[in-house]
């Protein structure tokens, strides 16, 4: 899945795969974690959001069910 690097002082990266509805999200600790059954426009409301962290953590974290694909 290809990444866009993101401005944030926790995220590093984000990925979306709009035919899995597959989130991909990096951090700048090492994580790297994959959330699923999240629709296209969570991902572009994330990806337009000034707080990639803040979003995750609002609109995604909880909501989504997710797995760490490396830590």
């Amino acid at each position: 899945m290809l990444h866009e690097l993101v401005r944030s002082t926790n995220v590093r990266s984000v990925g979306y795969s709009q035919a899995e509805r597959a989130l991909e999200v990096a951090f700048h600790s090492g994580g790297l974690y994959r959330y699923d059954n999240v629709p296209p426009d969570v991902h572009s409301a994330l990806m337009a959001s000034p707080s990639k962290g803040s979003f995750l953590a609002q609109f995604i974290k909880g909501r989504y069910p997710y797995r760490p694909i490396s830590s």
